[in-house]
């Protein structure tokens, strides 16, 4: 009895080699899921880090609304009165060019990623270092991102076109960003120059627009009226995820490879076991004619499955996460443990179907085999 533990120990030149393709295939999974998780953070950790539940556009901005979407005071005003709304601000998002003209790195291009926001709102960034945003200074905080750059605290970066010199005031000390660039915190008047691209005094039409407004919402909250009134409508911050440059490419993508990634390790864990099953065809004949029950035998035949992908998965994990950890500060790269948990769990759970379905020809052995009823 116990015939899949003995194949596990005579056969082992074949278990390894089944083994070690399972293993690069995990390996592959955290790879690809510290490679998702990564770009995911480089391409929305600044929109994750805001202190909201929900984003309100004008309700023609259909896609890319960052970019395309342009609100009203009146609009945040309104908001600010509805039922449910807890706190509804002006958010200000713009992509800008600079160039460092006072500090060590003189002549050094930056982009940076601008939100712009009341000085004394609930968005503004706590800085790990320096001073935070006074309105109308045109003082900047800027993120790890930034200041991985060689870009300091008392640095002038100047913005093309507008001209608008900015003042680095403080430093949060995380890696924020939005579409793969550092996020620049700065008040709302400093972002409208910057977004106008307009040097000196702005229109007075521009002093009272942003491009969202920021909502905190009271669960279930019900502001269809408000969304009717004010032309506007209102996405959960994750839902404005999407609306982050490349964000959504860059992950169906990295879905689409993971998938053929798992669909690939059923097929090469079941036919690996459809063969085995058939080589064994006689010794499994013979357990069913001394009477091994069928259900104990597959039973039997499924712990050699899960065995061997347990075991490859985890020795391929390890040496992922080993080579992930190498990989930080070089590349997009994020190691999620739910990621990481779901890739492996992927792997032995597809795994354990494509074998299911091999070692049901089990089933259809008869016990006359082992006894000559074919010759």
């Amino acid at each position: 009895m116990f015939l899949a533990l003995r194949d596990l120990r005579f056969a082992r030149g074949r278990f390894a080699l089944v083994g070690a393709v399972v293993a690069l295939i995990a390996v592959l999974g955290v790879l690809l899921s510290g490679l998702a998780s990564g770009l995911a953070d480089a391409g929305i950790s600044g929109l994750r880090a805001l202190p909201v539940t929900h984003m309100a556009f004008d309700e023609k901005a259909t896609s890319e609304q960052f970019s395309r979407s342009t609100v009203e005071q009146e609009d945040w005003r309104a908001w600010s009165r509805a039922p449910g709304v807890e706190r509804a601000e002006p958010f200000g998002n713009t992509l800008a060019n600079a160039q460092v003209t006072q500090g060590a790195k003189k002549g050094e291009q930056v982009n940076l990623a601008v939100f712009g926001m009341a000085a004394d709102s609930s968005l503004a960034p706590s800085p790990s270092r320096g001073d935070g945003l006074e309105e109308g200074s045109a003082g900047i905080v800027i993120t790890r991102e930034i200041a991985d750059l060689v870009v300091k605290i008392g640095d002038v970066l100047t913005a093309d076109k507008s001209e608008v010199p900015l003042k680095v005031v403080g430093l949060v000390d995380k890696p924020i960003s939005y579409g793969h660039i550092g996020v620049a915190y700065t008040d709302l008047d400093t972002w409208r120059r910057l977004h106008y691209g307009l040097p000196g005094d702005l229109p007075e039409a521009a002093r009272r627009q942003a491009t969202a407004v920021a909502l905190t919402l009271e669960p279930g909250a019900d502001v269809a009226a408000v969304e009717k009134a004010t032309a506007t409508h209102a996405d959960s911050k994750e839902a404005t995820f999407g609306a982050s440059p490349g964000y959504t490419a860059e992950s169906s993508t990295m879905a689409l490879i993971k998938g053929f990634l798992y669909a690939i390790s059923a097929l090469v864990v079941g036919a690996f076991f459809t063969v085995w099953t058939v080589q064994r065809k006689a010794e499994i004949a013979l357990l069913k004619a001394l009477g091994a029950p069928t259900g104990y035998i597959l039973r039997d035949a499924l712990a050699q499955v899960v065995a061997v992908l347990v075991g490859a998965t985890a020795v391929g994990t390890a040496v992922g996460l080993a080579l992930g950890s190498a990989m930080i500060g070089k590349a997009p790269f994020s190691l999620s443990a739910p990621a990481i948990a779901t890739s492996s769990g992927l792997l032995i759970g597809l795994g354990t179907a494509g074998a299911v379905v091999a070692v049901r020809r089990i089933t259809a052995v008869d016990s006359l085999t082992a006894l000559g009823a074919t010759r």
